[in-house]
């Protein structure tokens, strides 16, 4: 079912995307922007891993800084078939954990300090697996596709409103002042609305991975115990001390949010309520 749901989803948001393009250039704008899409999705796919590790200064993580870590993820790889992913390391007291990479060959695991100083063996562990998890379902290149059309469809946007205050006038001069205002109007709305419509569209698909991620990561680690109290704890240290330098447009990579945001801003948040995977987690049974 989430499946279906994550494909209808990236479906809606090319849609959008297209309908965007048509409404600015008819049939040549609606081809120009799905070429502005496939181009953003193949740059991204190639190196979105190594821009996002860049961003974070994240470093190649040793077996000695940090065994524990090293034996969670050597152990949850061997158990589903994939190659060790690489391991880095973020310095930050924020405990979070991300993964990125296009596929399970080409994948990336990073943690921060605070996450390793903070959690029990069994927690830690969870998390791991969550991040794994996110690895076998591809959720890594998913949530890359649907940022890329994203960001094209808020370009777009972007390009429509300097469109609608540069062509407005012409319009008038040509006698067809009725038909003009009325096409300015719309194409207004949909430059304000596209925006937040591809955003909405992002956040669903994010929060929907996340709750496959926490189920297949509950069953890798053979308990859902420790992720649940992972999370618990990822909660409150993500209210009391967010990650100064995190980026919004990172931000659906990490296991919980590490932006530091109030209860309405947490209705558009790119992670589902924490108390609400925590609630599922402890009513698994593997």
């Amino acid at each position: 079912m989430n499946v279906l749901k994550t494909g209808f989803l990236l479906a809606l948001l090319t849609v959008l995307l297209v309908f965007l393009g048509q409404l600015m250039g008819g049939a040549q704008g609606a081809a120009v922007a799905f070429g502005v899409a496939l181009v953003m999705n193949v740059l991204m796919y190639w190196f979105s891993d190594k821009l996002v590790l860049a961003m974070y200064r994240a470093k190649p993580l040793s077996e000695s800084e940090a065994p524990q870590v090293y034996r969670a993820v050597r152990e949850i790889s061997s158990r589903i078939h994939i190659p060790m992913p690489k391991l880095y390391w973020i310095s930050t007291r924020t405990p979070n954990a991300f993964a990125t990479g296009r596929s399970p060959n080409h994948a990336a695991v990073a943690v921060t300090s605070g996450l390793v100083e903070l959690m029990s063996e069994e927690e830690l562990k969870g998390v791991l697996a969550h991040e794994l998890s996110h690895v076998t379902n591809r959720d890594t290149l998913v949530m890359t596709i649907a940022a890329a059309l994203a960001g094209a469809i808020m370009m777009l946007a972007r390009m429509a409103q300097w469109s609608m205050w540069m062509g407005g006038g012409s319009r008038d001069r040509e006698g067809n002042r009725g038909s003009g205002a009325l096409q300015l109007v719309v194409l207004l709305l949909v430059a304000i609305l596209a925006p937040m419509a591809a955003m909405l569209i992002q956040m669903a698909i994010s929060r929907t991975r996340e709750y496959s991620a926490d189920e297949s990561g509950a069953h890798l680690a053979g308990t859902p115990a420790g992720l649940a109290s992972a999370l618990e704890k990822l909660e409150r240290a993500a209210r009391d001390y967010p990650m100064p330098n995190a980026n919004p447009a990172t931000a659906h990579l990490f296991i919980v949010n590490p932006l530091s945001a109030g209860a309405f801003m947490n209705l558009f948040s790119t992670h589902p309520p924490i108390a609400e995977r925590v609630k599922r987690l402890r009513s698994m049974r593997l």
